[in-house]
């Protein structure tokens, strides 16, 4: 058994706590990955500590050096891309094909970052005085918490860190506690690739624990969450008390609708990718179908007839298709959304069941579920489940395909499968989403794209692409005045 270690002040330490939690494979729970800190709150306090001298060196480090550092991470990504996806698969399930996605995502990140070091942009313009020069430029904010989820366990830290550390801030890095190793090895590669060791602190635990401490600790003026909408209202309203700039990356319950015109084999594709990749495990998952009546009756019978044939199994073996949930605790609540549309009064037309033949029994496998005859503004439409679990609603048009996709409280992705340009058009339009995908799922992002959503999914600040950078950097504004005299600015000089 392997005891892994917090990095914090430039060293790899054992936890202030002494204990220790255990990370199990979800598809086989008699693997064990390795024992991880449980840390307290002292060690978030060194971390804080440790990260505000890296960050006296880090911000006076120029920024294309520091893009030169993101670069080496890139090509040391690249030349373990499969080691990286195999220890992913290993504790959070999702196929290898998944899992090196993953790894590229942050390949890319990691070379886009590299050049944004050269273009951290600000503005000369004129001075409406003479003889007086007037610019703006970007500058570091300080120390940033970043807390990330399980489901991305590479990309969404790359997200988040590559642009954090471009702009000049230094790092404390929480992990969720059901992938820690790739966290280790992660960090681990930030150091070989040459990022001075106090620049990123590694405290693993509990988020109640050392997620909590993060958010609440003053020297922590710059957050980053991605997790549950419960959850982001909390550090929401901490950050807001606390004054601390905070980017919230949370919930979806994303549509795909799919209207009489579409190609539906197209569709068919789509959906099993959107719904059942990450075994559904995606903020941008499609867990709504909203199809258009003419073509519902055919497009179910494919789809059920696709989903029942999907491989469960270990990510790791060739030919599967849906791994585990993450713990038990998510079968569970899955398990719980399944008896609720029963309720509700839909149609279960296949899975609802966990998934226990053979070596399944031994990790947290549920059955691909399609319920048909679901309402809208019922439970099952309204509430993210973050499972395998895909709801079918019926609608007469366009209009009301497009009314129901905006009838949640929460507003990341949609789709929508058409050939009629002028509805594609209308859809980006007026879909209520930060993101709308036309004839692909709602899954996919791209890393020199901005991803977040609106309404409760996210706080209007967007991961990726250009927009990113300014919300890890603040705006300072100088002036020069070489007039040799006093000119009073904001006064009537006209």
């Amino acid at each position: 058994m392997t005891d892994f270690l917090n990095f914090i002040g430039g060293q790899w330490v054992a936890p202030s706590t002494g204990a220790y939690f255990e990370n199990r494979n979800p598809a086989d729970t008699r693997d064990l990955v390795g024992r991880f800190p449980a840390s307290g709150v002292d060690d978030v306090e060194r971390a804080v500590a440790s990260a505000a001298r890296g960050f006296d060196l880090w911000k006076r480090t120029p920024a294309p050096a520091r893009g030169d550092v993101l670069r080496r991470v890139g090509d040391l990504l690249s030349a373990r891309k499969e080691e990286l996806a195999n220890i992913m698969t290993r504790e959070m399930g999702k196929p290898l094909a998944e899992t090196r996605g993953d790894v590229q995502e942050g390949i890319d990140t990691a070379y886009y970052a590299a050049t944004e070091g050269r273009r951290l942009f600000g503005h000369t313009v004129p001075s409406e005085l003479r003889n007086k020069w007037a610019m703006s430029y970007r500058r570091p904010i300080g120390v940033a918490g970043l807390i990330t989820p399980f489901n991305f366990p590479l990309a969404i830290p790359t997200w988040k860190m590559f642009p954090a550390l471009v702009c000049g801030n230094a790092i404390v890095f929480k992990p969720s506690e059901d992938v820690p190793h790739t966290a280790h090895v992660f960090v681990e590669i930030l150091l070989e690739a040459g990022l001075p060791p106090e620049v990123i602190q590694l405290v693993h635990g509990m988020g109640e624990v050392v997620g909590k401490a993060i958010v609440e600790h003053p020297g922590v003026p710059l957050l980053s969450f991605t997790g549950s909408t419960e959850t982001g209202s909390f550090v929401g309203e901490t950050a807001g008390r606390m004054h601390k700039r905070l980017s919230l990356e949370m919930g979806g319950k994303n549509a795909q609708i799919v209207l009489d015109d579409a190609d539906l084999e197209l569709a068919v594709e789509g959906v099993l990718w959107g719904a059942f990749g990450t075994t559904g495990q995606r903020c941008t998952a499609t867990s709504r179908l909203i199809l258009q009546e003419g073509i519902h009756d055919r497009l179910v019978a494919r789809l059920v007839e696709r989903a029942r044939a999907l491989r469960l199994g270990d990510g790791r073996v060739a030919g599967t298709d849906v791994g585990p949930l993450v713990h038990e605790a998510s079968r569970e609540k899955v398990e719980r959304y399944v008896a609720i549309g029963l309720a509700e009064g839909a149609t279960l037309a296949c899975g609802g069941s966990r998934a226990t033949a053979g070596d399944l029994a031994h990790g947290f496998f549920f059955e691909p579920t399609i319920f048909t005859g679901v309402k809208a503004g019922s439970r099952l439409e309204q509430e993210e489940i973050f499972g395998p679990v895909l709801s079918v609603i019926k609608v007469r048009d366009a209009d009301e395909a497009f009314a129901v996709n905006n009838g949640v409280k929460y507003g990341l992705s949609s789709s929508v499968y058409t050939r009629d340009v002028t509805v594609a058009f209308r859809a980006l339009q007026d879909l209520d989403n930060g993101i709308t995908y036309v004839n692909a799922p709602t899954i996919g992002a791209e890393a020199h794209l901005p991803f977040g959503g609106v309404k409760q999914t996210g706080n209007g600040h967007r991961e990726g692409g250009w927009e990113v950078y300014e919300f890890y950097s603040e705006t300072k504004v100088g002036y020069v005045d070489y007039s040799g005299a006093l000119q009073r600015a904001q006064i009537d000089n006209y």
